[in-house]
């Protein structure tokens, strides 16, 4: 179980809080928790408890999938959830920039947060998760099937090899650090401010030669179609993960993954109800009465059901092991018949006949019947 803190809960705010009342309610923790202010112990980590829970809830899509999936969602890389595809993870937070941003020129920037991450530019990155829905029949949710998806992916630039330029050399702005420090005079005393550094964009690397294939970026989006294998039983709403086929990661990390999420179109028969499916049968009036044997469709093909005499309307049968396959099991559910009576309707003369003859004969023997003309007599 994750043991992480709410974030509304650190920033005191409702889960309803407007932007500027997150915003008003972390400047106030910030200012009271700054660690160059407030020298008590502990004060540094709730400083930077409060920055993360503000990265995440000032932003609209990070604060959505928060709010969807938890902290759960910036787990792994954002492969903890379906809401982090992004690939965020509030290790990542880079705490001078947010509070530089909120507090601007009154503050300047803080210290004592960018020597951690300074080289984080270049530490390997896993690549960008996907999303896929797809929709299935019935039938291929049932048995499985194989399916074509087509989607665009970052791969590493196979000209620079994922570097994004050629005759590489050591960033003379940073020293290859990848972050530039700046200092400012404050009313509280000198700040010090680390940000990305602006020529090498925080690589630590330039290059005499920019590659042309992918303009520096060191990935192209490239269109492919890969081939999901659809197992057995699955239903709306599933997901099933395909490991390392998404975008290629960077500084040598692993590719993302592709997630594919389920939508199962109804079948015109049957009823899915899990692993079990139910299937409502019409009979006659007489072969309720009588009994029959009636021919009817499983998702094995057709069977012969045995109907006993004197059936009941929503009688209900089971046909075990004639379900839906338990997805990574061997089970199977099962096939639940439900019997429904026809009254007819319209009848030509020779039925009509037959019914009130049958009708002058006493089918009111039954216990209901007892039951409810006690109530009469």
């Amino acid at each position: 179980m994750n043991s992480k803190k709410d974030y509304y809960e650190i920033l005191g705010v409702s889960k309803n809080a407007t932007d500027d009342e997150i915003k008003r309610a972390f400047r106030k923790l910030a200012k009271q928790y700054h660690p160059d202010i407030n020298k008590e112990p502990g004060a540094e980590e709730k400083f930077k408890e409060i920055g993360e829970a503000y990265a995440v809830l000032s932003d609209k899509e990070k604060r959505r999938q928060y709010d969807q999936f938890g902290h759960a969602a910036f787990e792994n890389n954002g492969a903890g959830g379906f809401g982090g595809f992004s690939g965020f993870s509030a290790d990542d937070i880079d705490l001078s920039s947010i509070f530089g941003d909120i507090f601007g020129s009154a503050f300047g920037g803080f210290s004592g947060f960018g020597s951690s991450r300074s080289n984080r530019q270049n530490r390997p990155a896993k690549g960008k998760d996907s999303l896929i829905r797809m929709n299935l029949t019935f039938e291929e949710a049932v048995f499985g099937c194989e399916k074509t998806i087509n989607l665009d992916l970052d791969e590493k630039c196979s000209k620079c090899n994922g570097k994004g330029g050629f005759d590489e050399s050591t960033c003379s702005t940073c020293n290859g650090r990848g972050r530039v420090i700046s200092q400012q005079q404050t009313m509280f005393g000198v700040f010090q401010s680390e940000s990305t550094c602006p020529d090498c964009q925080g690589t630590g690397k330039t290059f005499r030669q920019t590659c042309s294939a992918c303009r520096g970026k060191g990935h192209v989006l490239k269109n492919k179609d890969i081939v999901v294998k659809v197992p057995e039983g699955v239903d709306t709403g599933n997901k099933i993960r395909i490991t390392g086929k998404g975008s290629a990661g960077y500084n040598g990390g692993p590719n993302g993954d592709i997630y594919i999420e389920f939508k199962v179109k109804d079948h015109p028969l049957f009823q899915r109800d899990g692993e079990d499916i139910y299937l409502e049968v019409p009979i006659t009036v007489t072969q309720a009465v009588l009994g029959c044997k009636k021919e009817i469709p499983t998702l094995q093909g057709n069977v012969i059901l045995d109907i006993k005499a004197g059936a009941q309307n929503q009688d209900k049968l089971k046909l075990r092991g004639k379900g839906i396959k338990v997805p990574d099991s061997f089970r199977k559910g099962d096939m639940i018949v439900i019997l429904k009576v026809v009254i007819p309707t319209k009848l030509d003369r020779i039925q009509k006949k037959l019914f009130k003859e049958l009708d002058e004969t006493n089918l009111e023997n039954s216990l209901e019947f007892r039951e409810f003309n006690r109530y009469i007599d």
